[in-house]
């Protein structure tokens, strides 16, 4: 005879609630997901396409290649903590995040249009780079927050990883297929790609059908937000360490970053051909280290994974400043090493972002996104100056050997701060909006 199980009202409060369907299964995440790929690929042609348009069909001039370079990157300093006190406003973050993707593809649709009207002129294309780039400004502070009203809270490390291995998918692919684009198309109608990309990421974004329950903070003015957003910041330990560790990798990175080419050139003898497959192979090691992180979290959670990455962030930039013997030594090392740093890159990006939601409240999460990025982002300009510089004064190898000595320092910011487990002592650390959180608790 079949017994029935009965459930009393007291056991159905105390039972541990149904896990969330693997991501994989989930339509609005893969939704999410594929308008990012596709964004971020279309972003990799435009990095080639727009210079090539200037150079061969406009003949730009040095100057105006700065102007141009410089555009794609002056929205984040102008408009970077904003955008996240705009975001911390809204009830609905899905709507601003689509309105960006069309503005981007108006903007770039403008491009081949105006060649072909015999009208685009150098201005024309920093205005473009302009427009679009404040419009990822405020993609990205919208995106952010809008991750929770997709992802359950037990999978955002998951998903943050998946996110990261689009990116390595877009280096990857990306550079190829501008080539192939403007090969057969020409810079300015491969432009046109991108706009397509801008305009497919916006149709899937139209199509997620999670409502969205954000509750905004309370505005007290543009500026009085942004310094909170700076506040919470900068007073939260463990949000600091993350501010530091980030700010320091970053300026090292570049300051490795603008001086790498001539070194691995002049000073290695590397072919310049095999530089382009070394890149891509760091790309092909970011999708590994996704799929590794995504696992790994689960099991050691975020904090340790991040203790144990910035270890071995120098690896890399170490072994170029003190690589010697035959070509194919030296190719073996660097792709190793590339391939390892990739993972270990996306491995720190993605329980860094995980961290960060865990760690700042629903209301704030835009500001304190905004915050770090504008500081992680904005410092990339300060270190390729720095290395350039100090390479005409030291030389290229010595360059290489600080940056890696720079990038080590990254592990007093984590290894000294909450992140660092301790037993003995209780957690008084707040894990928002994740009642059954699995990862070590912060201390």
């Amino acid at each position: 005879m079949k017994r029935s199980l009965h459930i009393s009202p007291e056991d159905a409060d105390t039972a541990a609630p149904a896990p969330p369907p693997p991501l994989r299964s989930q339509r609005d995440y893969r939704l999410l997901w594929t308008a990012r790929t596709i964004s971020v690929t279309g972003s990799e042609v435009s990095k080639l396409a727009v210079p090539l348009t200037a150079v061969t069909l406009l003949t730009a001039s040095p100057f105006e290649m700065g102007l141009l370079t410089a555009a794609a990157s002056v929205p984040a300093l102008l408009l970077g903590l904003q955008a996240g006190a705009v975001a911390d406003r809204l009830t609905r973050h899905r709507p601003l995040m689509i309105g960006c993707e069309l503005v981007s593809c108006t903007a770039a649709a403008a491009v081949p249009l105006a060649w072909l009207l015999g009208v685009l002129t150098v201005p024309w294309l920093v205005a473009v780079a302009l427009v679009i780039g404040a419009a990822g400004v405020l993609f990205r502070a919208a995106n952010f927050p809008h991750i929770a009203a997709v992802v359950h809270p037990d999978q955002r490390t998951e998903a943050m990883a998946g996110f990261h291995a689009s990116y390595s998918v877009a280096s990857v692919g990306g550079p190829g297929l501008a080539g192939l684009l403007v090969q057969v198309l020409t810079a300015p109608l491969a432009v046109l790609a991108e706009a397509l990309t801008f305009l497919a990421s916006a149709l899937l974004l139209r199509s997620i059908r999670t409502p969205e329950r954000h509750e905004p903070a309370a505005s007290r003015g543009i500026r009085r937000d942004v310094a909170e957003g700076l506040r919470i910041t900068v007073t939260n330990r463990t949000l600091r360490a993350l501010l530091g560790a980030g700010v320091t990798i970053n300026f090292f990175a570049m300051a490795y970053t603008a001086v790498s080419m001539l070194y691995m050139v002049n000073t290695l003898g590397i072919p310049k051909g095999l530089i382009g497959v070394l890149i891509a192979l760091g790309g092909l090691g970011g999708i590994v280290g996704a799929w590794l992180t995504a696992r790994l979290s689960k099991r050691y959670g975020e904090n340790r994974i991040l203790l144990a990455s910035v270890l071995f962030f120098p690896i890399e930039i170490l072994a170029v400043g003190l690589l010697t013997g035959p070509l194919w030594w030296k190719l073996a090392v660097l792709a190793v090493t590339g391939t390892v740093t990739g993972g270990i890159v996306v491995a720190f990006a993605t329980c860094m972002g995980a961290i960060m939601f865990a760690e700042t409240a629903p209301e704030l999460r835009g500001r304190v996104n905004a915050t770090t990025t504008f500081a992680v982002q904005g410092v990339l300009a300060l270190g390729g100056l720095a290395g350039g510089a100090l390479a005409e004064l030291v030389g290229l190898r010595p360059v290489v050997l600080l940056s890696a000595a720079g990038i080590a320092l990254s592990t007093i910011w984590i290894w000294t701060s909450p992140l660092r487990p301790r037993p003995s002592r209780p957690s008084t650390r707040t894990t928002w909006d994740n009642p059954h959180p699995k990862r070590q608790p912060l201390v």
